[in-house]
């Protein structure tokens, strides 16, 4: 359960609300297919979770002078062989509920589906693990945002609408955020293990800089899109959480120790859940 991560799956959670909303907007809503969709993004947000911790233990990312919580095959809690079961669970889940998607609403399921697993997979493993050379903020803004949310409005039907579009950039951008933060925390591990996260890259200044730039430019997505049609106008009430960005940001400027970092990453996962709700509220009604 801890390997899971459970403080950063709302991210998952929060695109299918958004696709899902628009799909409630236009009438063609359906509990089960919503349920499958639910699933299989939190199955293969598990199972990036599980190979990421997997190969950080193997690439010695992971180590006691870590300030993040414990990870579960560097701590010796789980054993890599126990760990690669579990992450053939939760991908081979996330097939199982894809079967019936595909079923539902064709072929383009399954190709999202196979991409967006060997693009989990390759996050942190394979010959360019690309997580360990600054994209990984690319690959969460690309699949935990457009795919998670366009992939769901999809599942109901075509064409999909602009709010499902922008929706998606906005739970992408949230999404990023959440990466950010983990990234600030653990730069210097990173650095000493040789894991080149744009945060390392970059520095901790810029990468701060860049965080306070992610939420701002997601709550400036919400405005404009609203002003010129993207979102209905409903949509500004998702700009009155923004206040809530303000302890994260400046937390994130002023820590360098592990708790307070750990707090501002769930802190960030919450704000995204939180937009995600009054959005979605605002495109369903």
């Amino acid at each position: 359960m801890l390997a899971a991560r459970p403080a950063t799956l709302p991210a998952g959670i929060a695109a299918v609300l958004v696709g899902s909303a628009s799909a409630w907007h236009d009438g063609v809503i359906e509990l089960l297919p919503f349920v499958m969709v639910l699933f299989s993004v939190i199955a293969i947000q598990i199972g990036v979770n599980y190979a990421n911790d997997l190969a950080d233990a193997h690439k010695g990312a992971d180590t006691d002078t870590r300030i993040g919580p414990q990870r579960a095959v560097a701590s010796g809690a789980i054993s890599s062989s126990e760990m690669k079961r579990g992450i053939v669970v939760a991908f081979g889940l996330a097939g199982l509920f894809g079967l019936y998607l595909i079923w539902y609403a064709g072929w383009p399921i399954f190709v999202i589906g196979v991409i967006s697993i060997l693009a989990a997979l390759g996050y942190t493993n394979g010959p360019v693990p690309y997580g360990y050379y600054g994209l990984g903020e690319l690959f969460v803004f690309v699949f935990f945002g457009l795919v998670a949310t366009v992939g769901t409005r999809f599942v109901f039907g075509t064409p999909v609408p602009s709010e499902a579009w922008a929706g998606g950039v906005v739970m992408g951008l949230l999404a990023s955020a959440i990466l950010e933060a983990n990234n600030i925390r653990d730069i210097d591990t990173d650095r000493d293990a040789g894991k080149r996260t744009l945060a390392v890259v970059v520095g901790r200044t810029w990468a701060r800089r860049f965080y306070a730039a992610t939420l701002i430019a997601s709550f400036l997505v919400i405005v404009f899109g609203s002003l010129v049609g993207w979102f209905p106008p409903l949509a500004m009430i998702a700009v009155l959480v923004a206040p809530l960005s303000i302890p994260l940001i400046k937390t994130v400027f002023t820590e360098t120790a592990g708790p307070p970092l750990i707090e501002v990453l769930k802190g960030t996962a919450q704000l995204q859940l939180f937009v995600a709700l009054l959005l979605s509220l605002a495109i369903a009604f």
